[in-house]
């Protein structure tokens, strides 16, 4: 019943911040369609832990902030790349066991690295993840970095 409350108060707020308006009518259909879409959810047994991770949200309220800092960094030091007459780059791909043990885990680890201006998770599985960096430095970074520790931190596996 938590999972299904919180999706629905979730997928409601959602519709209200993106629709921007206030009418009652457009109200009652956020509502309406929230509602259908939590009920949905529920009869095809998605509101799982894995489905609709609630009880990560104060973990994500910690991991979030860092995150958007970690992109915003990046993304000046691949704008200042960009802009260098000389393009100091150094495509490499770098291969790394992750330490997460939960399949959201390994997802929000593998999605935030290629969030991350100048490298992406070009395969990432159980057992190895293999990132393309921009640069040597930016690919190397993603082994046993901070990244992994807050992500493990964040699943719930400090």
């Amino acid at each position: 019943m938590l999972r299904f409350a919180s999706l629905f108060a979730s997928l409601y707020a959602f519709w209200i911040l993106m629709s921007g308006y206030f009418t009652p009518f457009l109200l009652a259909a956020g509502f309406g369609s929230a509602l259908a879409v939590a009920l949905i959810a529920h009869r095809m047994d998605a509101l799982d832990p894995e489905g609709h991770p609630v009880h990560l949200t104060p973990a994500a309220l910690g991991y979030w902030p860092w995150l958007i800092k970690e992109i915003w960094k990046a993304g000046i030091q691949v704008s200042r790349i960009i802009l260098d007459p000389r393009l100091p780059i150094s495509p490499t791909l770098a291969r790394f066991k992750p330490s997460q043990e939960s399949t959201v885990g390994l997802v929000t680890h593998a999605n935030s690295i290629t969030l991350t201006p100048g490298t992406i998770t070009v395969q990432a599985g159980r057992d190895e993840f293999l990132v393309h960096g921009l640069t040597r430095e930016g690919a190397e970074g993603c082994v046993d970095s901070e990244m992994d520790r807050r992500v493990r931190r964040f699943e719930g596996n400090a």
